[in-house]
């Protein structure tokens, strides 16, 4: 009877079962697949039925249980489809061999998922690690700071988010949930497991990655052209600089750690929302460096919101080292700005397209402001991917001798498996390395303009 109802499942592909059964010699007693050819057309089935009622169902294959805890379950084959439905005993060894062969590999799946959620170190939650030496000044994390959250497999970044640590809250992930509780009071860099077991980085931000995972409105100026920027700039500790375009806040920010306490910054925003972007997120930096440093960020930023024509009066009497402007059209701005710049200094503009550049290279040629430019220049920065040449069963290659007669190296174990720390040591230099260009690459960003003032 039950296999009566296992195959009546299969009453609308019929002949395309038994033809597979038949083909695949899955059945090594003939008088079964005779009767599966006539399953459910003849007036007899119920007999049937009756004479298979003592027949013990097929149960779920091992493999297929493997698969789904693991979260990778694989589509059956039609032969496999079949066989879950037939008696074990009814099984011919071909089919038995391609359910071993599908188990040792789920297995083996199964133990290197396993085998990384044990690679990483674990670090005791909610206080410094036994190993861990304190270094002047380090401070453990709390609540309130804009921490980052990093997961890496086979040396491919597969998450990251940043987050402020706040009571009561959890970390969401595909890799599962962290409590922000579990993160307070642990050293930053720490390693913390999530409810699925997978170790999470959980360390604090640099400045140029907060700027590129903060709250954005418009566009920000990316770091590597901030750098570009401030180097053409020549901004040193203690400068006055004018700021036209605050946006997110981003190169406000560099600009405060470029002048430092004894400078100064004038940041200009002509649109309300970007203005209070650029506000809170220099508030949020500065709240958390407090909290990770115990001591205060220079409070060296003066957010300004209007344009630099109906700020003149806030310009009167002021003079500026050196000026920074991302705005569309910024010859119109120049004639307001070049009176306050000393001479002898660099004006640096950030346009998105060339289009802007020569319209701005344009309307130089129509004014006579005292400007000079001196370059024009697009930030190319180019990622790469540099490791040990690896075997395909994961251990290290060894570099071959230049002579041929030379018979004294010594080969790698057969026996060794994957991992790289279990290896037994090279020596220094033997392995060889790849190098080549990371697949995902940064693109087009902005363009550059260094105008100097010279007079004349």
């Amino acid at each position: 009877m039950t296999l009566s109802l296992h195959l009546g499942s299969l009453i609308g592909t019929r002949k395309a079962c038994v033809t597979c059964l038949e083909r695949h010699n899955v059945f090594r007693n003939k008088q079964l697949l005779c009767a599966l050819r006539n399953f459910g057309t003849g007036p007899n089935d119920s007999n049937r039925d009756d004479s298979s009622s003592d027949t013990p169902a097929s149960t779920l294959p091992q493999f297929s249980r493997k698969a789904s805890l693991f979260g990778r379950r694989r589509p059956l084959s039609p032969l496999e489809r079949v066989s879950q439905l037939l008696p074990e005993d009814r099984l011919s060894q071909e089919v038995w061999a391609l359910r071993d062969t599908r188990d040792t590999k789920v297995e083996q799946d199964s133990q290197n998922l396993e085998k990384e959620r044990e690679e990483a170190t674990e670090e005791p939650q909610g206080s410094f690690a036994p190993h861990h030496e304190c270094v002047p000044g380090e401070r453990p994390i709390h609540f309130g700071e804009t921490l980052l959250a990093e997961f890496s497999r086979k040396r491919r970044l597969e998450f990251r988010k940043m987050f402020q640590l706040k009571e009561g809250l959890r970390l969401h992930s595909n890799w599962g949930l962290i409590a922000h509780n579990d993160m307070e009071g642990c050293p930053a860099g720490s390693i913390i497991r999530t409810s699925m077991g997978i170790p999470i980085v959980i360390r604090r931000p640099s400045l140029d990655e907060f700027t590129l995972f903060m709250k954005r409105g418009p566009a920000i100026a990316y770091p590597k052209d901030a750098s570009a920027m401030l180097t053409m700039m020549d901004v040193t500790e203690g400068d006055c600089v004018l700021e036209s375009g605050s946006g997110s806040g981003a190169m406000s920010l560099f600009l405060s750690r470029a002048v430092g306490y004894k400078g100064s910054v004038l940041s200009m925003e002509i649109r309300e929302d970007h203005h209070r972007c650029a506000v809170l997120n220099y508030q949020r930096w500065r709240s958390s460096w407090s909290l990770r440093r115990g001591e205060e960020w220079p409070d060296n930023v003066q957010f300004h919101h209007g344009d630099l024509i109906s700020a003149r009066p806030l310009l009167a009497g002021r003079g500026f080292n050196s000026v920074a402007l991302d705005m569309v059209n910024p010859h119109l701005a120049l004639p307001a700005v070049v009176p306050h710049l000393h001479p002898g200094s660099v004006c640096a503009v950030y346009q998105a397209n060339i289009t802007q550049v020569i319209d701005l290279m344009e309307g130089l040629r129509c004014s006579a402001l005292p400007l000079v430019c001196e370059r024009i220049v697009e930030v190319q920065y180019r990622d790469w991917l540099v490791g040990p040449s690896l075997k395909k069963d994961g251990t290290f290659n060894k570099r071959k001798a230049p002579r041929e007669d030379d018979d004294d190296e010594c080969e790698t174990s057969e026996g060794t498996k994957g991992d790289l720390n279990c290896q037994d040591p090279v020596a220094f230099g033997d392995v060889p390395y790849i190098a080549r260009p990371h697949p995902e690459q940064t693109g087009h960003t902005a363009f550059l303009v260094k105008l100097r003032k010279i007079l004349k």
